[in-house]
């Protein structure tokens, strides 16, 4: 009898117990796999591929626009507080629907879908695998069902699937085999500078499918400048401007300079040697910022990736507006000038990019990302940007993101490329782009105030 109670006993434990401790486990998996650094981390992964294969700045704010969307709309099944951007960015008529009654981990879906649009739209592909297989293994590892697993990975994937078809449309591989930028020479147009002369970059961008703008020319820039070596002109003037700033630097503007290059593959010349050094396109030094700011705020996973989405649409954005502006004025960089008129031996502290001048792309992005942030995060975020420490400089601390965007934008006088009227004009644009961008857009399906944002 005793040995029949201990079984009956023995059994009814089994039934009360087992049941808990698979609730328990599902529970600490799901929170541990919920954790925003896997996100932050593929982020990174792709930088550093992008940085590593050389796209340029237009090209590479394409590919993190495309690879947080995908980030972005595979959290979104079943959540009550966000909006798909489905029908609000141009072109994007769906998403997969997650089939009823299978369990998903929609974080592992976001990392997936994130992870294989950025290998598609990137050529160092081997470098993201081994990243998602050490990754991947890490949701694992997190005590997650297999079939939770392997749905995720599914859904995730019918998500990058689906961004890379609309990707496809967006005109990037036909510009491929537009023809080449020709040079006019025609007094005051761009031509290319030196140390490398290289040919024009994208000048066919302005093609490209915009995500959120009506179209690439719907905030133009304000009148550039005209032409002249007249003293008394505006251009001269500005000129002159740059010209003697340049020669006067304080070692705080030398900082600044430098610290917003943001060239992503600055060629040094030391006699018959040249030394390639690569580094983050302006649009990822953003993306940096925005990866420090969520981390700050604490934010939770699938506000990261609404982040992440938000601010690369708006350097998407802005590249395309900007570009089209630089290849309609097509006018003359700095450094052409003073070599020709003022000073052949001058050379500005920064290497002059090789595209037109006007406006300012760093002005126009970085204030396109600062409105974005700003609508996010608030009008007085403080932060210490360390997103350059990777390539050798000191933080930089800001108590805004229109403060850091505003050094952005003056920095490019600082380092002798740019004009004041690009560098003012550009911040124009910039933020009439993200302020479109922010009126437009909506992830939220209800109204929150900006200190509800952060504190969520």
């Amino acid at each position: 009898m005793r040995i029949k109670h201990y079984t009956y006993f023995l059994l009814l434990a089994m039934l009360i117990f087992v049941p808990v401790s698979c609730q328990q486990n599902t529970g600490e998996y799901r929170a541990k796999a919920n954790n925003p650094a896997f996100l932050h981390r593929s982020v990174k992964k792709l930088t550093d591929v992008i940085v590593y294969d050389i796209f340029s700045p237009p090209v590479a704010s394409r590919i993190y626009t495309y690879a947080s969307i995908a980030a972005y709309e595979a959290l979104l099944p079943n959540q009550q507080e966000y909006k798909s951007m489905v029908g609000q960015l141009k072109g994007l008529e769906q998403m997969p629907a997650v089939s009823p009654g299978l369990e998903y981990c929609f974080p592992l879906a976001s990392v997936k879908a994130l992870l294989t649009v950025g290998r598609t739209l990137t050529f160092s592909e081997e470098k993201i695998e081994a990243f998602e297989q050490e990754i991947l293994k890490e949701f694992k590892d997190t005590g997650m069902p297999k079939e939770v697993y392997k749905n995720s990975i599914a859904y995730g994937q019918q998500v990058a699937e689906a961004v890379l078809a609309w990707a496809a449309k967006d005109k990037y591989k036909e510009s491929r085999g537009f023809e080449r930028y020709t040079v006019t020479n025609l007094p005051g147009t761009w031509v290319p500078t030196p140390p490398d002369y290289m040919d024009a970059i994208e000048p066919h961008w302005n093609s490209i499918r915009t995500f959120v703008l009506d179209s690439c020319s719907q905030f133009k820039a304000q009148q550039l400048p005209v032409y002249s070596l007249d003293s008394t002109s505006k251009f001269y003037k500005e000129l002159k401007e740059v010209y003697e700033t340049t020669s006067k630097l304080s070692e705080e503007q030398k900082e600044i300079a430098n610290f917003w290059d943001c060239n992503p593959f600055n060629i040094e010349h030391t006699g018959h040697f040249m030394f390639g050094k690569k580094k983050i396109s302006p649009g990822g030094h953003w993306i940096g910022i925005a990866a420090l700011t969520c981390r700050k705020a604490k934010a939770d996973f699938l506000q990261s990736a609404e982040t992440y989405a938000i601010v690369s649409l708006a350097l998407a954005d802005g590249f395309i507006s900007c570009w089209d502006e630089k290849y309609r004025s097509k006018l003359i960089r700095p450094e052409t000038v003073i070599n020709q008129h003022l000073d052949e031996t001058w050379q500005p502290m920064l290497t002059t990019p090789p595209f037109p001048e006007y406006p300012s792309g760093h002005s126009v992005i970085s204030s396109a990302a600062a409105v974005a942030l700003t609508d996010l995060y608030g009008d007085n975020f403080t932060f210490v940007d360390s997103t350059e420490m990777d390539f050798g400089l000191p933080p930089r601390e800001f108590n805004s993101f229109i403060q850091a965007s505003e050094e952005a934008a003056i920095s490019r006088l600082y380092g002798g490329i740019h004009y004041r009227s690009a560098i003012e004009d550009g911040i124009i644009m910039g933020r009439k782009v993200g302020t479109h961008l922010i009126q437009r857009i909506e992830t939220r399906k209800k109204t929150l105030t900006l200190d509800q944002k952060v504190s969520k």
